[in-house]
């Protein structure tokens, strides 16, 4: 039977039968309706997949409203518009049923940071959706999909002045702000408003009730989030919280009461040495205690990188807590003088900045591996009540090093951390001490795994160094197969040089399974496996459980700019790269990843300054030179381009250079041959950078180009990159 056809839908195309067609969509049955339309389960007989299609009564101009705005919006949480046709628009075909309570604190704070991160999306853009509900919340396998942006409306980004038209009233009563209900103007504030009722729902299990607080509803809620659904329902616009972002922050901060997950943050200990160089002790020793603590089920963990973000400086403790989002910090001082040492530890609590535990120890350094464990203890202890279950293992060391050769590595990563050529050298040296005081040892020839994995990323031709780099991890796997930093190292060797991405894949989940709570695991098995498997939506979870875990760390965050760059989130590519820029001046990678960002959005003069800035302070840097020739060529001064090329030919002749870097610098000219020639040479050399060729990130005006996406020299490098 032929099938039947609808060129324009309207009123009486509704109840659409089997085999109907919309244009290249075939109706195969109905989902659901609504007030404004129905929405059926359809085949695009083009791409042969499945698809929704919705349809309105009526072809109205609030139609053309709604596939504007989802067209707009590309989040992972919301629903993917792929088509509009004339009165139906073409969706993302989701299975699953609507968000519905009671579920449990910390799972409800799971899926609501999804929700508010779409709606951070669709406010960034400008749009309200006006009608937030548990049935437009769609569980799947995946995580939530928002749905339904059908009310949705622009508004001006200025939270006080507001766009939509006073008296025209839309939505759902139930879940509407006082504002909404009255037809006043309505902004972000109303969709905080619906988001709080419907945390409240999902927690209860039932709508909120006039007159009845959350904790009476269920007092087995923690106060911390009882307040974050408080303020969201708050009647005053000006009361609640101002930006989903807000709420997201309240929301990992609540993570540490009560019966969700507990949360501390190690700050580096404070070195009261008379020596200065003892300081890479006191560090190692904070950092020692993470790593332990780590081993705790249940206990969230702020990683080093974040932690130590606060080192010198003199915040509140409340403060601190606050940007890492945890619940408790753990300070303390180190007096090294000989053989003796003398700690200071204490736990102090975030909400109220008083004390829960403190301790003095006065030991030998021999001591020293039973002093990290009694802390660790007592700081489970000190927990204990707020863990969920029986009292929590004891902390397991991962090795039985000899002090000699403990104080040796640590002082190898206080050496390692700075991230310098002397920095490396210096950590070499001291890596190979511990070895040789303990040949046993294993996480000496992880750290150097990981030192020589950077040194490729940079300054030494990868293909030189790696043999050294994949021996030294696999000698620490023998010496400990539960070595996380080993696993991490050896996945980043699969993958960001080999291109071998699932095997990538594999030793970052095994790092993770060890060790859950290091950020850059999180960070590296979003940026070096998922990305390029094309598992986007596991890439940007993983990637915001590295945010979380690290949100200070100069790499995470600049990697979640590029990640969101790579699918499609421009406008959080660009705040954050702006974010970037103001956080780390001084670190040129975040600076020159944030640049391209900002260049390939168009803001080259914003992108040129920063460049400059940090310039300024490193002369030389090939990777900054040849950022600005990009700049300076797309913007028609080729003379100053090609001038700046040539500086970075002159470094690449006196030192390793990145091909890849060369290959940026001449796309600026529009030289393909040349820039061919380099991504060739890069990938010859096992270069990370070319990776990004394969997705729709458009670093510069010619690598968007259809001339240069449709060459077959790309095709070719894709291929030997595993990436078709």
């Amino acid at each position: 039977m032929p099938a039947k056809g609808c060129d324009t839908v309207s009123h009486n195309c509704l109840m659409l039968e089997h085999g109907t067609r919309l244009g290249a969509y075939e109706i195969i049955g109905a989902i659901g309706a609504g007030g404004m339309g129905e929405v059926y389960r359809a085949l695009d007989t083009r791409l042969g997949r499945t698809v929704a299609v919705k349809v309105l009564k009526n072809h109205s101009e609030r139609f053309e409203i709604e596939a504007r705005s989802i067209a707009a919006l590309n989040h992972p949480h919301i629903c993917t518009l792929y088509d509009v046709g004339p009165g139906y628009m073409v969706m993302e075909y989701l299975e699953g049923q609507p968000i519905r309570g009671p579920l449990a604190p910390e799972r409800v704070i799971e899926l609501a940071l999804q929700i508010a991160s779409a709606l951070e999306e669709a406010h960034d853009k400008g749009i309200v959706h006006r009608d937030l509900k548990p049935d437009n919340i769609l569980l799947t396998a995946s995580g939530v999909k928002v749905l339904d942006f059908g009310l949705a409306k622009q508004f001006n980004l200025d939270p006080d002045a507001t766009s939509t038209r006073t008296g025209f009233i839309v939505g759902t009563l139930a879940y509407m702000s006082p504002e909404q209900a009255q037809g006043l103007p309505v902004d972000r504030r109303t969709d905080i408003f619906s988001f709080g009722l419907v945390l409240y729902e999902t927690l209860t299990g039932h709508r909120a009730t006039p007159g009845e607080s959350l904790r009476e509803a269920a007092p087995h809620i923690p106060e911390s989030l009882a307040r974050v659904v408080a303020r969201c329902v708050h009647r005053e616009p000006a009361d609640r919280f101002q930006s989903m972002a807000e709420v997201a922050r309240a929301l990992r901060a609540s993570l540490g009461d009560g019966h969700a997950e507990p949360s501390v943050a190690v700050l580096p200990f404070t070195n009261l040495s008379a020596d200065i160089e003892n300081e890479y002790f006191s560090d190692g020793l904070a950092e020692e205690i993470i790593n332990s603590l780590t081993r705790i089920p249940g206990l969230k963990v702020t990683a080093r990188t974040s932690a130590f973000a606060f080192k010198g400086r003199s915040e509140d403790v409340r403060q601190i807590s606050l940007a890492l989002g945890v619940a408790h910090v753990l300070e303390g001082s180190v007096r090294k003088a000989g053989n003796r040492v003398r700690i200071m530890a204490q736990l102090v609590s975030a909400s109220d900045g008083l004390q829960v535990w403190a301790d003095r120890y006065d030991r030998e350094m021999n001591d020293i591996f039973a002093i990290q464990d009694e802390i660790s203890e007592r700081v489970v202890a000190a927990l204990e009540m707020k863990l969920v279950g029986s009292r929590a293992p004891r902390a397991a060391r991962r090795h039985n090093a000899s002090v000699d050769a403990y104080q040796a590595y640590l002082e190898a990563q206080h050496h390692g951390n700075k991230r310098t050529a002397a920095g490396f050298a210096l950590a070499r040296q001291a890596f190979e001490r511990a070895i040789q005081i303990d040949p046993e040892y294993a996480l000496p020839h992880a750290g150097l795994a990981e030192m020589y994995c950077q040194l490729a990323l940079f300054a030494v031709k990868p293909r030189l160094i790696l043999p050294q780099a994949l021996a030294e991890a696999e000698k620490a796997l023998t010496l400990d197969v539960e070595c996380a930093e080993a696993y991490e190292a050896r996945g980043f060797i699969r993958g960001a040089f080999e291109y071998n991405w699932a095997a990538a894949g594999d030793d970052f989940a095994r790092s993770l399974e060890i060790n859950p709570s290091r950020g850059v695991g999180h960070f590296r098995r979003s940026n070096w496996s998922l990305v390029q498997t094309r598992r986007f939506t596991e890439a940007h979870e993983e990637m915001q459980r590295a945010v979380a875990l690290d949100p200070l760390s100069p790499v995470v965050r600049i990697g979640d700019v590029v990640l969101n760059s790579l699918i499609g989130h421009q406008e959080r590519a660009l705040r954050g790269a702006r974010t970037n820029l103001q956080l780390f001046p001084s670190i040129w990678v975040n600076c020159w990843l944030a640049a391209i960002t900002l260049n390939a959005s168009g803001f080259v003069d914003e992108a040129l300054a920063a460049v400059e800035r940090t310039l300024a302070a490193d002369p030389g840097n090939p990777f900054l030179l040849a950022t600005q020739a990009l700049m300076l060529g797309e913007r028609g001064e080729a003379a100053g381009a090609r001038a700046l090329i040539d500086k970075v030919e002159q470094a690449a002749a006196a030192r390793y250079v990145s091909p890849y870097v060369l290959a940026l610098a001449y796309s600026g000219v529009q030289d393909i041959d040349r820039v061919f020639r380099y991504l060739e040479q890069s990938v010859d050399e096992c270069d990370p950078w070319p990776f990004v060729l394969f997705g729709d990130l458009k670093l510069t005006r010619l690598w968007g180009s259809d001339e240069f996406r449709s060459d077959p020299r790309r095709a070719a490098l894709l291929g030997r990159m595993n990436l078709r």
